[in-house]
């Protein structure tokens, strides 16, 4: 089904099973445990033997020699791995270092081994035994050493400049030039990354976590230079992802390759320790971010300029995007710089781009509302376009930016806040409310399903679209059940097969609205032939009830497959509506704080979301995304931070003992309001996503009520006591 013009009135428009607060279907089996994940394939074959993966001891050199003797010799070893005896490999395209290591290693915990045994426990006692030696060279590991040498934006990521920003910020009355850093942080999704491969002749079988099927299968059978119709991969649930299993990771690489090796199904769990380093993270930024403003706070010129490293060959953190959408301004400049580091790679973080962006932007135009003398709240609804800035013919195709400002500002009881900060008291603690705009951008892919019909009247549907914790299975039957005109229990949902055809995937917030459409188009197909096989009009028949009518007649659903299975197969493929209209969702973002005035404690009080994305195709699991999303927010803003060993080029606290995280005594109560929001532009669905629209701008929130309550600007993410403390009012 191509989408070429805006969705006009269809079959989801009647809302009785879409857009209903309904339980997913999949959590009867997650809440007992009979949900399957990656490493708890115990049945599906027989005589598994267990990897255990070495990661590299330092950052940046080479192996000289892997002593693997004594390890060979210990009990129950099969094989021993490295890039040595492995044979040849290939490359994907998706993985900026190479997945096994070795001689060259390109990062710390870069895996250069696996060790394959009868057991789990004789697999990691032999790896104890592994000795390598290594030749260290010298790195670079420090973003805020870099940044001066980094003047250029990369080839591929030119500025993007509208107006005469250097004239028009010079002739601004008030203005605000400011600089702000986010750390290095990771998914530390609870599910560590885990396959098992099984080889029968030359077809292998991975079971894995992966966002991305077709990703992971395509990237897979490069490496190992097989053809992809060889490899079946299999993800039918995702223990959280978070952008960290978008891609093949050494895990899935290293199970295929022990499998081959002793020709028997090996299980391999990175261990972890090894995560945070041999997996992705969200890159550190450094944000220059310079507005101009007339008097009455217009915004007249606005600069954002960010600074991340990667590995050779990687992409920068894209932390000025939101920035080119979100507010008016006729002379605008936002560029990116990208060092060359020799730290872990960098990629895909929920709401990559925007979640960093944002905790910078967000506190900068708290700080010129300030400077202008306006509430921050009317201050970003005076500078609402409903125009690209950078395309004044190119529309939104849905902007209630100033409803989610408006709505929550009420409901929050903003009015009540006090514009002087350090001058409300609660007891010990100082009490401030903060507020920003949260935006991420609408992406839109081709995406594909299949759906059958049978004679009790049940549909199934297989997609390899994936569930990472984010209510596929349940929005996917109820866009069938919608279509078909069944009771959500009468369809059944098959995620996560590379045999099933091709998702969008779990990612960028795209997965929810595009698996649904491919959903929708397919059942559009099964809807053709149902009423051809019943000999009824196409165009004016209605499903509901497990009945179809139309001519005056009504029929049973099921009727339609009593010779046999109906099954239909199709795909929605986008047009250019993008480059007509720009699409992206927004919100506001409000936080009450309170802030010990001894200690500098930071205690969450109150939050509020109020989201403008689209139809909201369950708000039941669209609440628990967003709740998730503010909680995720409030970590960045607070506490996450991987410390980097700018000596040794490693991030010291990885594990979740030392990676800080909230837990729910951090959490207030949060409330979450989903607008009225259909956008016929984006989809068939006429919905958006929202699971990371619900993080940008939460940690800025919360850094603009810390200010609020004790007057403290901290520029430095996350916010801990030691830059708090210095800043403190005096004790009264």
């Amino acid at each position: 089904m191509k989408f070429n013009k805006p969705a006009s009135d269809n079959p989801i428009d009647r809302q009785k099973v879409v857009s209903q607060p309904r339980d997913r279907i999949d959590g009867p089996l997650k809440t007992t445990g009979t949900a399957t994940y990656a490493y708890e394939w115990h049945q599906e074959v027989e005589n598994v033997a267990y990897g255990f993966v070495i990661g590299a001891g330092i950052a940046k050199g080479t192996i000289e020699n892997i002593d693997t003797a004594a390890a060979r010799q210990a009990p129950g070893v099969l094989t021993i791995l490295t890039a040595e005896n492995v044979g040849p490999l290939g490359k994907g395209e998706m993985n900026t270092a190479t997945l096994l290591g070795g001689p060259t290693i390109e990062h710390y915990h870069q895996a250069i081994a696996l060790v394959v045994a009868q057991t789990f426990e004789q697999a990691r006692a032999a790896a104890g035994l592994v000795r390598v030696a290594y030749r260290r060279e010298a790195g670079d590991y420090s973003l805020a050493a870099a940044k001066p040498h980094v003047t250029t934006p990369p080839e591929d990521t030119p500025d993007s400049v509208t107006g005469d920003f250097a004239t028009a910020f010079a002739a601004a009355e008030v203005q605000l030039d400011a600089t702000y850093t986010t750390p290095d942080q990771s998914h530390i999704a609870m599910e560590p990354h885990a396959s098992m491969a099984a080889w029968e002749g030359e077809k292998l079988t991975l079971w894995t976590s992966n966002q991305m099927i077709a990703w992971c299968r395509k990237e897979l059978a490069a490496t190992l230079q097989i053809d992809k119709e060889n490899v079946r991969v299999y993800s039918p649930y995702i223990g959280g992802g978070f952008g960290s299993k978008l891609f093949l990771r050494a895990d899935a690489l290293l199970a295929a390759l022990g499998a081959r090796a002793i020709q028997r199904p090996v299980k391999v769990m990175l261990q972890r320790p090894l995560v945070a380093n041999n997996t992705t993270h969200r890159p550190a930024t450094i944000q220059h971010i310079r507005i101009g403003t007339d008097r009455q706070g217009r915004i007249t010129a606005i600069a954002h300029e960010s600074w991340s490293g990667n590995l050779p060959g990687g992409t920068p953190e894209t932390a000025v995007q939101q920035t080119n959408y979100l507010y008016a301004g006729a002379n605008r400049l936002t560029g990116l710089r990208l060092a060359e580091l020799d730290l872990p790679e960098g990629n895909a973080m929920r709401a990559p781009g925007e979640a960093a962006g944002m905790l910078a932007l967000e506190i900068a135009i708290d700080e010129i509302a300030e400077k202008a003398g306006i509430d921050p709240v009317e201050f970003r609804i005076l500078n609402d376009t409903q125009v690209d800035p950078t395309n004044r013919e190119r529309f939104f195709s849905r902007r209630q930016f100033v409803a989610c400002m408006r709505q929550g500002a009420e409901r929050f009881g903003w009015s009540r806040r006090c514009a002087t900060p350090a001058q409300v008291r609660d007891g010990r603690w100082l009490v401030g409310m903060g507020v920003a705009a949260g935006f991420r951008n609408n992406i839109v892919s081709e995406s594909a399903a299949r759906v059958h019909l049978d004679a009790n009247g049940v549909v199934t549907v297989e997609t390899d679209m994936t569930d990472i914790g984010t209510g596929s299975y349940t929005i996917i039957g109820q866009t069938a059940a919608e279509m078909m005109g069944v009771p959500l229990e009468q369809v059944v949902v098959r995620l996560g097969d590379s045999d099933f055809p091709v998702s969008a995937g779990s990612g960028g917030q795209w997965g929810a609205n595009t698996s649904t459409a491919g959903v929708y188009a397919a059942c559009v197909k099964l809807r053709d032939a149902v009423t051809k096989k019943l000999g009824l009009d196409a165009d004016t028949a209605e499903f509901s009830d497990g009945k179809v009518i139309a001519q005056g007649r009504t029929v049973a659903l099921g009727d339609a497959a009593r010779d046999g299975t109906l099954t239909a197969e199709d795909s929605i493929e986008f047009g250019d509506l993008d480059k007509q209209f720009q699409q992206s969702t927004f919100a506001g973002h409000f936080v009450e704080v309170g802030v010990d005035i001894a200690t500098g404690e930071v205690r969450l009080r109150r939050m509020l979301a109020v989201c403008a994305a689209g139809r909201i195709l369950n708000p039941k699991t669209a609440r628990s995304q967003v709740i998730g999303a503010m909680t995720m927010g409030a970590g960045a803003a607070l506490m996450e931070e991987l410390a980097v060993d700018t000596r040794q080029g490693f991030f010291v606290n990885h594990d979740m003992v030392g990676y800080e995280v909230p837990v729910h005594a951090d959490i207030p109560d949060q409330e979450v309001i989903f607008l009225d929001d259909l956008d016929p532009v984006s989809s068939p669905m006429k919905a958006k996503g929202v699971g990371e629209l619900g993080l940008c701008g939460v940690g800025a929130a919360i850094a603009n009520a810390i200010y609020n309550a004790t007057g403290a600007r901290v520029r430095e993410y996350p916010i801990t006591l030691d830059k708090l403390l210095a800043q403190l009012p005096e004790l009264a």
